[in-house]
């Protein structure tokens, strides 16, 4: 397996160029390294001692929730075997998120495919190869979710369950850090990790936050422009985090039908939601559902698609947030 170390979103630089703009408060940013992609914090009226805060707590989230991780909440939980384990309050939050992300998706977004991931060769983390996912025998797909308990900060998964938090880890970080920066006291922020994106508060400029969504087939240009008061914004594609496994070309994006990698026309999936847990589980089920479009503003969100000939179509709802 060798890894494309292309992946990594460009919404984020778009986003930071966007929040630059006149005429506005002071604003501090942050970029660095955590859950295997490149995060970025934009604080408006904000200190350096509330982002070295916020940059802890995304640490404190990924030791948490890392599935390359071996002490992890999440890789204890897998490698539990149908046994109870203790977790840390923010650990039983996500586990909710994602069996909550499930039955909103109707199973498209399937938080249990971690063994099908494996299977394709994503077994080893994009930026250490020594860290390596390990799961038990049991370790299956399909499976029922029925049986996962949850009883004060103690998980019991059901024996052969295995969880993989991946795009909506990242997501809902993003949500658990900007209500962090609210209440340290920021007038606004924006947090972004791998193109999840959520924002809350003053923008810099006093208005709107201003953000570009990234042309999958001319990285570090634009395709579209959305503008959100307080909202979210996550982007999925098939020809990003990509690898090589027994001699094709593999993504992350598994149908959660077949348990093969997605095939699809679509390339590129954008979505506005009021998370960006929602915006990026959403986000995944563009490249499933052919009346996609229609759906998901059934769900309170907008959406737009990329596909493989260059092509853009939207959600009618979209043009609310152009």
């Amino acid at each position: 397996m060798v890894p494309d170390n292309n992946w990594a979103s460009n919404i984020a630089a778009d986003a930071l160029r966007a929040a630059h703009t006149p005429g506005g408060s002071v604003v501090l940013t942050r970029e660095f390294s955590v859950m295997g992609t490149i995060a970025h914090i934009v604080l408006v009226a904000g200190t350096d001692a509330m982002m070295d805060e916020l940059v802890d707590v995304a640490q404190f989230l990924n030791d948490r929730w890392s599935r390359f991780v071996s002490s992890s909440d999440i890789s204890r939980l897998n490698a539990a075997e149908g046994a109870s384990v203790d977790v840390d309050p923010t650990t039983v939050a996500l586990v909710m998120e994602m069996l909550a992300a499930r039955r909103l998706t109707d199973g498209l977004y399937d938080p249990t495919i971690l063994p099908r991931l494996i299977a394709e060769g994503y077994d080893r983390s994009r930026v250490d190869p020594s860290l390596r996912t390990e799961l038990p025998a049991s370790a299956h797909w399909p499976v029922d979710t029925a049986g996962t308990t949850v009883s004060g900060n103690s998980i019991t998964l059901p024996l052969g369950m295995t969880l993989d938090p991946g795009g909506i880890g990242k997501g809902f970080a993003a949500d658990v850090l900007v209500t962090r920066a609210l209440e340290l006291g920021a007038n606004g922020a924006l947090v972004e990790i791998g193109g999840d994106l959520r924002l809350a508060g003053s923008a810099p400029d006093g208005e709107n936050w201003h953000i570009g969504i990234e042309d999958p087939h001319n990285p570090g240009q634009h395709c579209a422009r959305v503008n959100l008061v307080d909202g979210a914004v996550a982007t999925s594609s098939t020809l990003t985090r990509t690898w090589e496994h027994e001699g094709t070309t593999r993504h992350h994006l598994i149908d959660s039908e077949t348990g093969l990698p997605m095939a699809s026309d679509v390339v590129s999936v954008s979505v506005i939601a009021v998370s960006a847990a929602i915006a990026e589980v959403v986000a995944k089920c563009g490249f499933a559902r052919p009346d996609f479009l229609v759906w998901a503003p059934s769900l309170g969100t907008a959406a737009l698609v990329v596909h493989r000939d260059g092509s853009i179509a939207e959600s009618e709802n979209w043009k609310d947030y152009a």
